[in-house]
């Protein structure tokens, strides 16, 4: 991953920061003016974006720091670290919307002091997150950041809780006490399944799955003239970001020290340039006379 990716990511971060920063001053203020726990509750889960904002900041900040002798393979994980953290505090938001909402159920509350200032101010945070959240899911596909993409998830979610928000309120103005704890429930659900949906994408690669099938890589570098067989493959991380592949490969016994490193070099560039892997590591055995292996492209 280069360095200017890194650069563009924190920009990005920066930027929604700042948003999300006015966003909750704006809320807190109309929360306060209303009496409304809502949209205090609300403020307050804008205010777990601006603090994903400060983790992801600071997750892209490791994973810049090119590779050293304790990570031989880079920090490009501490940015997976922090996209769990997002789903750490999509978790916390769930529980409180929930919690928030039975004790609504269950208890007579006073109705808060609404008026059209009210869901006017409610609507233009709701489009301002609808603009942050557009564009972070952009610059997370342009950029291939997982932590983008991950925030960016829950701004979105940020924009269905205030949208119940503004349903529930408004259900309330016309007797429906009850509405804004039963949308804050089915709000819980939708950042629930958020969650789900970026462990899908980081647990993977946390764990080392791999990045291409075995026999698929198998395939590709049997093309390369000089290798009779490929006989060990390992791949992880993700092609569109950071992935590295380890294989051995087998070439005639015959050939020199020199001209099986000339093969390797070979099967390294095909598998970095063409393949998109961020490094390789090619071993180089003799290949046994008579063996069945692929005997492709003998070279």
């Amino acid at each position: 991953m280069s360095h200017d990716r890194y650069t563009a990511v924190r920009r990005v971060l920066w930027a929604v920061l700042f948003a999300n920063l006015a966003v909750i001053s704006v809320k807190v203020w109309i929360g306060v003016r209303s009496g409304s726990l809502a949209i205090l509750g609300d403020a307050a889960h804008s205010g777990i974006d601006a603090l994903n904002n400060v983790v992801g900041l600071a997750a892209v900040r490791a994973a810049a720091v090119p590779p050293d002798e304790e990570h031989p393979y880079g920090h490009a994980k501490f940015e997976l670290l922090g996209a769990l953290a997002v789903v750490a505090f999509l978790s916390i938001t769930c529980f409180e919307l929930v919690s928030a909402a039975i004790g609504q159920l269950l208890s007579n509350s006073v109705p808060p002091r609404l008026e059209p200032l009210t869901f006017a101010v409610l609507a233009g945070t709701m489009v301002v997150n609808v603009i942050v959240a557009w564009t972070e899911d952009r610059e997370g596909k342009r950029l291939n950041s997982v932590i983008l993409s991950a925030d960016a998830r829950h701004t979105g979610a940020d924009v269905l809780v205030t949208a119940s928000v503004l349903g529930g309120l408004f259900l309330v103005t016309r007797g429906w006490a009850a509405a804004d704890a039963w949308l804050g429930i089915l709000v819980a659900v939708l950042i629930a399944r958020s969650g789900w949906q970026i462990l899908t994408r980081t647990v993977p690669a946390l764990v080392d799955t791999a990045a291409v099938e075995a026999v698929r890589i198998h395939t590709f570098v049997a093309g390369v003239p000089g290798v009779r067989d490929v006989t060990d493959v390992r791949s992880r991380g993700d092609l569109k970001g950071a992935a590295f592949v380890e294989i051995t490969i087998e070439v005639d016994g015959g050939r020199t020290v020199e001209e099986g490193h000339h093969v390797a070099d070979a099967v390294e560039r095909k598998l970095v340039d063409d393949a998109g892997f961020a490094a390789a590591v090619v071993h180089v055995e003799p290949w046994p006379e008579g063996s069945g292996g692929l005997r492709a492209n003998p070279g």
